[in-house]
């Protein structure tokens, strides 16, 4: 992703986006430079028009406000753990007989 993240700065400071470049941005910021995958982006973004793909990416306004409302429904929707169906209380008391009753055994 920071090899992108390269690509994208160099294309917003308006400066060619090559191997030589990508590898000075990188290094600058420290990140282990692969030649092979900055040879690849290099070479994928020769195709891509970059400041077309921005402005088909940009996400609509509205979609961010609408996703605060729906994270309070999931909450809801989860059983609290406090309440317990009454299937899983029976198997707890079978369980808890059924150790009494061994236990009753053992001592005779």
């Amino acid at each position: 992703m920071e090899y992108v993240y390269a690509a994208l700065l160099l294309h917003y400071a308006k400066k060619p986006i090559t191997e030589e470049n990508l590898r000075k941005v990188l290094e600058a910021a420290g990140i282990a430079v692969d030649d092979v995958r900055i040879k690849a982006l290099v070479a994928a973004l020769k195709e891509v028009n970059i400041d077309e793909a921005i402005k088909s990416a940009a996400v609509p306004v509205a979609a961010p406000a609408a996703a605060p409302a729906a994270a309070p429904t999931a909450p809801e929707a989860k059983p609290k753990e406090e309440e317990k169906p009454k299937e899983e209380e029976k198997k707890e008391e079978a369980t808890e007989e059924s150790i009494a009753e061994g236990l009753a055994s053992l001592f005779g």
